[in-house]
């Protein structure tokens, strides 16, 4: 949580700030796409369990989930205090997880390599969320739907997983 001596970027380079963390988000969506290729046709090819989403779905969501993680990001990073180097690291660590996750499972359709991805991913965010919470509390809460929808993704890869080998 911030309090009233922590020092912050002057406001003109805090806009500019933020606009990086939703490049980094924007781009890491956009190489996810690209190294998915056709990742709605190769979904529906899946056996997938019942309660999987309809493929239609992930792209809102992923909308909604990038802009909150830029937006924790981004208030961790406008924040001088001790931790906020190695919070933004785990930061980092979870969007890389996340970005290999696509290629692994659309890409390479390694869906049992994808899962250990997945796992790391969720291990990873959990870090960077406990590291958030020590700083900003609002940066942490941001975070909770995106572990939640990758935490369900986790159980939706491994039923496709021994679904589809």
């Amino acid at each position: 949580m911030t309090s009233p001596g922590d020092t912050e970027h002057p406001a003109p380079g805090r806009w500019l700030l933020l606009l990086l963390f939703l490049a980094i988000c924007c781009a890491v969506a956009v190489v996810g796409a690209v190294a998915a290729g056709d990742a709605g046709s190769t979904y529906t090819s899946l056996r997938l369990p019942g309660w999987a989403p309809p493929g239609w779905l992930f792209g809102p969501v992923w909308t909604v989930l990038y802009a909150t993680i830029a937006v924790a990001g981004w208030l961790i990073a406008r924040t001088r205090r001790p931790g906020n180097r190695t919070a933004l690291l785990w930061w980092s660590v979870q969007l890389v997880l996340n970005l290999a996750w696509t290629p692994l499972f659309f890409g390479a359709e390694r869906y049992g390599l994808a899962l250990v991805d997945i796992l790391l991913l969720v291990t990873a965010l959990i870090v960077t969320m406990v590291k958030f919470a020590r700083l900003h509390t609002w940066a942490a809460v941001l975070l909770a739907p995106y572990l939640v929808w990758v935490s369900y993704a986790s159980a939706l890869n491994c039923s496709i997983w021994l679904a589809n080998t």
